[in-house]
This record gives C-alpha cells, structure tokens and sequence, in this order.
C-alpha cells in the first residue's frame, strides 16, 4: 500500500475524535512495520493519550525500525502529555510520514526537527489539504485566538428562512436535523439571538447518543429572554451565557439564579458587540462557534469578518412571500463586488435536502 493511503487510514482514525479534543486538535496514527499494520490510534480527548502514543501502546510487536504515519506534526513540549517525538525515538521508529505541520508556536516545525535531528527519516505533505481541512477549527484558534465560527441555517430553494408569519418549523427534514445535531457536537459553543429564542423556544442542545453539549450563548442586548425559555430553564444542567448590554444587577439577578451566567458587553451598532464576546470566549478556551441565530445577528457577524464557514441546508420547497425572511439581513452589502465572497464548496444530499459548505474567502 502507499503513503497515501495508510495516511487516510490515520485521517479516519482521526475522525472519531470529533467533538470531544477540543481545545486539542483531532489526530490519527498508523504504524507499519514489514508491510503489516502493527499499530493504530487516534487522540480520543482531551488530556488523554495523543495519537502517536496511543498507536504505539496498541502495538501488537516491536515497533523498533517501522514508519509512523501521523496526521499531525508530533508534540516536542510538556503539555497534558509528554512529547510525542520523546516516545517515537524511544520506539525505535525508523521513518515518520506527516499530513500537516502544526501552527502552534511550541510546535511549528521543531517536532519535525527534533526526529531529523535524531537520524528519523521525515517525510511530509502527505494528503496535505485533507489533514489541515480535519482541523481547520484548531488551526484557526492557535493562530488568532478566537473561535472558529461556522454560520448555519436551513433554507427553502428561494432562499426564506420561514413562512411570512414567522412558521420555521420544519424547513428541512428529519435527516438534515440529526445532521445539525451531529454538528452541534463538533463544536464547543452554539450561539443564538434573543429573535430566535422568542420564536422557537428552542433547546440548543446536541440530542444525538455519545454527543457533546456545547456552550449555550443567548445574543439579547437588552436582556429580553423570558424567564421561561427552555434554554434559562435548564441552565443548571446545560452551561448557559447571556451576552447583553445590560449592566444592571437586578436585571440580571433572576438569570443568574436559575443558574445562567450573565456577562456585560459594551454595545456596538445597537447590538452586542460581537468582536468583544469573541474575544472573551478566545481567551476561555472556547475553540468554535456554531451560529444558529437570526438574520440580524448573521449580518452582524458577517459584517464584522467573524465568520469562517457557512453551512447552508437546503430544502426543495418554495414559500414566498416578501415579507419572508431571508438568512441575511441588516443593510446588506451596496454593491455585488462587495459581497462576501465563499470558496471550496461541498455539496452533499441528505435525504430531500442539500447541504452546501463553503469557506468564506478572507
């Protein structure tokens, strides 16, 4: 077999830990010796075995002189592991085959120059474009210490986010939702605005076996939510954050007590200011935002360059109505050379619907 496919081998490997190594990247190991795969792993979460070790300690015999297929450039720092190339030399291995380099400053080509360094035989490149895409959330947060933000919402083919008297339930259907969900476990927060949780009560929550809840964050700029929306209601079982301009203590004071957490931004155009709150949620770890709000806050956040990705679902339906809404709203752009331009689209059917993902083009 060649490079490129052991290498996807350690890339499917890598895939099962998603949604639970954030703030870690996902990453996968193979190790061949004589032809034979002897080893595999893959990081399964934070703070437990990276991926190479994990593939080393499932070894069925000796690793001495065999390659190392990885994902990732391998750690040469004490984090809440050990160094990755520290157990590679200790093994013995002879040859190690590397998707992506890894931007993070501890890292950065010195885990690559430490096997050199030791006689390793480095190889990389391999399948290159598909390991950065595997962690296209890591790689954006290492680098600016902000969230990764991903722009979601379910459309009609003529481009309506609900029936004209505000009806949004179901756009697409059952197929494309669990799908959602299994997004929503991938990333660390799920971000509203209080428009959404006025109209669908929703529960922003990952309702798919083995997923991960992420961070609840209600955008309510003049602390509007009602007491009894499902999402303050359950705030003590699911972590829950109200941004708001509101700086009064009483105002808050109910939220609180039921259990969410209120945090006081300065405004910005009438609204939350956005670049603010991610600031904040950067520097608390938090990796990634799935947006699910409104038209307003999706314009917000376009407007500002927060978004990363859209991820546009798709229903073959046709509603009408100009008074419908559509997913962007705001001032919108003056002019089509101004729009905010996507690049590398995918598009996948699930069920009657078609998702369409694209990259925003910085």
């Amino acid at each position: 077999m060649t490079d490129q496919t052991y290498m996807q081998m350690a890339l499917d490997l890598a895939r099962q830990g998603w949604g639970w190594t954030s703030p870690n990247p996902m990453v996968g190991a193979v190790i061949v010796k004589g032809g034979r795969i002897i080893g595999q792993g893959y990081h399964a979460r934070c703070g437990d075995l990276h991926a190479e070790r994990a593939a080393l300690a499932a070894c069925t015999e000796d690793p001495q002189g065999s390659t190392m297929y990885v994902t990732l450039e391998p750690c040469c720092h004490h984090g809440r592991q050990p160094p990755c190339t520290e157990a590679i030399l200790e093994a013995g291995i002879s040859r190690v085959v590397v998707g992506s380099g890894d931007p993070n400053p501890q890292v950065a080509g010195k885990g690559l120059g430490v096997l050199r360094a030791s006689g390793i035989q480095v190889t990389e490149g391999v399948l290159e474009q598909e390991c950065r895409a595997l962690n296209d959330v890591f790689f954006h947060f290492i680098s600016t210490g902000r969230p990764y933000t991903v722009l979601k919402y379910a459309m009609t083919l003529d481009g309506k986010l609900a029936a004209y008297t505000g009806a949004s339930q179901w756009i697409t259907g059952e197929e494309a939702r669990r799908h959602v969900h299994r997004s929503r476990g991938r990333y660390r927060a799920i971000l509203v605005g209080v428009g959404t949780v006025l109209a669908d009560d929703p529960q922003l929550t990952c309702r798919m076996e083995g997923g991960r809840t992420p961070l609840r964050i209600v955008c309510d700029t003049h602390l509007g939510t009602p007491l009894t929306a499902q999402v303050v209601q359950t705030a003590r079982k699911v972590p829950t954050l109200m941004a708001t301009c509101v700086a009064d203590p009483q105002a808050k004071a109910p939220y609180e007590a039921l259990g969410c957490r209120v945090l006081t931004l300065p405004e910005r155009a009438g609204m939350v200011d956005l670049h603010a709150l991610w600031d904040i949620l950067g520097r608390e770890g938090i990796d990634s935002i799935l947006l699910e709000g409104g038209s307003a806050l999706h314009w917000s956040a376009l407007e500002q360059g927060l978004v990363n990705k859209v991820q546009a679902y798709i229903a073959p339906k046709l509603l009408g109505g100009s008074a419908a809404k559509s997913p962007i709203g705001g001032q919108g752009f003056p002019h089509p050379d101004l729009a905010v331009r996507l690049k590398n689209p995918v598009v996948t059917q699930i069920g009657d619907d078609f998702l369409i993902e694209s990259e925003v083009d910085a």
